[in-house]
């Protein structure tokens, strides 16, 4: 009742939070407008379509796509937990660059991993070629090695790109292991090569659940990768049953499928921990110390470590390097990709202000009036970040159009003149993409900013008689500037790096680098996309240091906390 019907102490707490609230509101329904237009599309149509699909098309699609998505679990996590307990049992020479150099695929989209290794291991590739060379052989008929377009490879290359979310999650996990757990298990006689089946890998299972499954859902929303290699996936299939089929109807059921598929996901990542509870001790936790590995120990251990770094960015980057200096040694700097990076960089640089307005506007209005409410849409507006590119370009198209269609017809019957495609030739449609998708990050970094400031400073900005727009003015803006810089940053370069979304909802005429990038490789032209991949992992550099930095605090800051 109390909920309803404010008493005067709770209005004088709540005071100005109603426009935040109002806000967070809208927010949350601008997320959630895609999700029902799929869902209302896919249902209304009444023809032998949905037969169709399901009898011709999402059959394959499903298979392959559970394929990919197995194989990249498996990779990712062996990859990514091994990595993480190297650099966390163990203390060798290299160590040190190795715990951060391990973040570096992130910079890597998967589309660009799998533009260069396409050209890498071609059959007239340098790999391929040095390999002819030492086992004397003239041409690609007497030897070739197997066609990395196929589910293989695509498995090898989402794996190598993607295991950093496992690496991460797992890492702080072992990091924040008390020390006594250890010890206790080697006085039992475990010894120290045993002593990670036994005890630190159950309980690293949670964090290793949660780092899979961000893997697996950057894999589900990935199009360019899947259709350079071959591989007809859930997202592949919806791309080109809408812009190569102009079939918007079908596009929209096969998205609706992959909505149960991401949902199916999740709950089964959940149902898997569902009994699980990992707590440390209320006592405060000692980490554990690194077994000195030295000699041929030592040696191994960093190029275990050094492999997904060299496979999964260091080879990449240095072939976009040296043909990017071909290019520019041979023809400079080409007008489209000049045009194709200042598009990029506005529009990345609108969408993130956008983003970042939004996310505070959900963020500080859990903080003003924490009730159930302001909860369920600080879920609902984070919805997005588990929707692929494609289906949420899917979601926002149709309405979007229909508003375009509704102005233009409006302003010829009372004005006499055509506003064509506002939203979607202006770009705002986009834009509105890229916020609904990357408000999770948005929302979730400035809450965690606003977390640490105590709610004290609030209760003093009113008691000085500021209201809560004044109090975020003055107190919440200075105080969270970090964590607002850093949930920036990180929208900015996903803005930057996004295609399925760019690829169907860019306005005419208009090239960002990654559909730049798409469109040269797509055409087999590699050497003009060097650049504009060379570019895009430049940048993509940027939250992978932020990142880094962010995990050599984590160890002092957990065993503060513990």
């Amino acid at each position: 009742m109390a909920a309803v019907f404010p008493t005067q102490a709770n209005r004088r707490r709540h005071g100005g939070s109603g426009v935040w609230v109002g806000l967070a509101v809208l927010t949350a329904a601008l997320a959630l407008i895609p999700v029902l237009t799929i869902a209302i599309t896919a249902a209304s149509d009444t023809g032998t379509l949905w037969s169709h699909v399901i009898a011709y098309v999402l059959p394959q699609a499903v298979q392959n796509t559970a394929i990919l998505l197995a194989g990249t679990g498996i990779i990712a996590t062996c990859v990514g937990t091994g990595a993480a307990w190297i650099v966390s049992a163990y203390d060798f020479r290299g160590r040190g660059v190795l715990e951060w150099a391990l973040l570096l695929p992130l910079a890597v989209p998967t589309y660009i991993m799998a533009y260069a290794y396409l050209d890498v291991l071609s059959p007239l590739g340098p790999v391929q070629g040095v390999i002819r060379a030492i086992l004397g052989y003239d041409s690609p008929r007497d030897f070739r090695l197997p066609d990395i377009r196929s589910m293989w490879g695509a498995i090898l290359i989402f794996g190598f790109v993607l295991y950093p979310y496992v690496y991460l999650t797992t890492r702080a996990m072992f990091l924040t292991q008390a020390a006594n757990l250890i010890e206790v298990s080697r006085t039992l006689g475990v010894r120290r090569s045993t002593v990670f089946w036994r005890v630190a890998l159950p309980l690293a299972r949670p964090a290793i659940a949660v780092g899979v499954s961000l893997a697996l859902m950057e894999a589900l929303n990935d199009v360019g990768a899947a259709q350079f290699l071959g591989i007809r996936t859930l997202t592949a299939s919806v791309y080109t049953t809408w812009i190569i089929r102009t079939d918007l109807p079908g596009a929209a059921q096969i998205a609706m499928a992959m909505l149960v598929f991401v949902v199916t996901l999740i709950v089964v990542e959940r149902w898997a921990r569902r009994d699980q509870r990992f707590a440390h001790s209320a006592q405060r936790a000692r980490p554990m110390d690194p077994q000195r590995l030295t000699g041929a120990r030592g040696l191994l251990a960093l190029a275990l470590g050094a492999l997904p770094i060299v496979i999964g960015f260091l080879g990449p980057a240095l072939y976009l390097l040296f043909e990017a200096i071909e290019r520019i040694e041979f023809a400079g700097l080409s007008p489209y990709l000049v045009r194709a990076t200042l598009n990029t960089v506005s529009l990345s640089a609108v969408a993130t202000l956008v983003v970042l307005f939004m996310g505070f506007a959900v963020a500080y209005a859990a903080r003003l009036r924490p009730d159930r409410l302001t909860g369920a849409m600080a879920r609902i507006a984070t919805l997005g970040y588990a929707v692929p590119g494609t289906v949420l370009a899917i979601g926002i198209l149709i309405p979007v159009a229909f508003i375009d269609r509704t102005l233009d017809h409006a302003m010829r019957e009372w004005f006499g003149i055509s506003t064509g495609l506002l939203l979607l030739g202006s770009g705002a449609a986009l834009v509105y993409a890229y916020a609904a998708r990357f408000l999770a990050i948005a929302s979730g970094g400035i809450e965690a900013g606003l977390s640490r400031i105590p709610m004290s400073y609030d209760h003093a900005a009113r008691t000085l008689g500021q209201t809560a727009t004044g109090a975020l003015v003055r107190v919440h803006l200075p105080l969270s500037r970090a964590a607002l810089t850093a949930a920036g940053l990180l929208v900015f370069v996903d803005c930057m790096k996004e295609l399925p979304a760019t690829l169907l909802l860019r306005p005419l005429n208009f090239e960002s680098l990654s559909t730049l990038l798409y469109g040269e490789a797509a055409r087999g032209t590699y050497e003009d996309a060097a650049l504009a991949a060379l570019i895009i992992i430049a940048i993509g550099i940027l939250p992978v240091i932020l990142l880094a930095r962010t995990g050599r605090r984590t160890p002092g800051a957990n065993a503060h906390q513990g």
